[in-house]
């Protein structure tokens, strides 16, 4: 049976969810299509489509590549999931008792996952959860629609986040669905703006990055036991310091 171009892309998202492929990642076409046994035009189409959703991008240089999201990016992309999933919850009148069902069944498996040891699967279902949610509440296009930013907040995560607490995130979601049975929506709104914004905080972006901090760092005075080491030279041999060290780390 030969694999379609929409198989492969949906391969290649659940691959990013599952932090099996880091940002930057290289996907060529050649060794894709011998992968997935089918022929590079299927790959290439996968590969647009990706591209189209902003998962992957393209350089003559490079060739085809997983995107390495900004800082600016991803902010914009938890902003954007908010707006989504916030909007989505506010939306509605109430949810139906198998959507409730569908959801708690979702969170026992992340929690399960969370115990064992498959950290690909554990990820994977943390960022889908947010996508089944919008598929209980009945929007199917914005579920399509949080699944590419879910990859693409995945892949941020791995370029800036430190090592996420999985229990943490899915006790939130735990509560977000218990929220949603006893029918109180404002709450569970409530809630998925705040664990959005809990994650978000947790990643490492310095609103007014210092750009020289790696090079003053860097070139800082020597501390330490090379100091120590300095001033044990004989006072014969020792210059004499001047009153303002000019030494750039300092000037810096």
């Amino acid at each position: 049976m030969v694999i379609s171009s929409s198989e492969i892309s949906t391969r290649i998202v659940e691959a990013v969810m599952a932090q099996k492929l880091a940002p930057g990642s290289r996907l060529g076409e050649q060794q894709l299509a011998m992968l997935f046994d089918c022929s590079r035009t299927i790959v290439r189409e996968a590969l647009m489509r990706l591209a189209a959703r902003g998962i992957v991008t393209v350089s003559a240089r490079r060739g085809w590549y997983l995107v390495e999201p900004s800082q600016d990016e991803a902010r914009e992309a938890f902003e954007a999931r908010r707006v989504i999933e916030t909007g989505l919850i506010r939306s509605m009148k109430g949810v139906e008792p198998g959507a409730i069902k569908r959801l708690k069944a979702h969170v026992a498996r992340e929690k399960a996952a969370v115990k064992g040891s498959d950290v690909g699967a554990r990820s994977f279902l943390l960022g889908d959860f947010h996508v089944c949610l919008a598929e209980c509440l009945g929007n199917n296009l914005l579920a399509e629609t949080l699944r590419d930013f879910t990859a693409r907040t995945t892949l941020i995560a791995m370029r800036y986040q430190s090592p996420a607490d999985a229990a943490q995130s899915c006790a939130e979601h735990g509560q977000i669905v218990q929220a949603l049975e006893a029918g109180d929506l404002p709450r569970a709104e409530q809630l998925m703006a705040a664990h959005l914004s809990t994650w978000q905080l947790k990643l490492r972006l310095p609103g007014d990055a210092d750009p020289l901090a790696q090079l003053r760092d860097a070139l800082a005075p020597v501390r330490g036991e090379a100091q120590d080491l300095r001033t044990r030279v004989s006072p014969r041999h020792r210059k004499p310091r001047p009153e303002k060290s000019t030494y750039l780390g300092e000037v810096l």
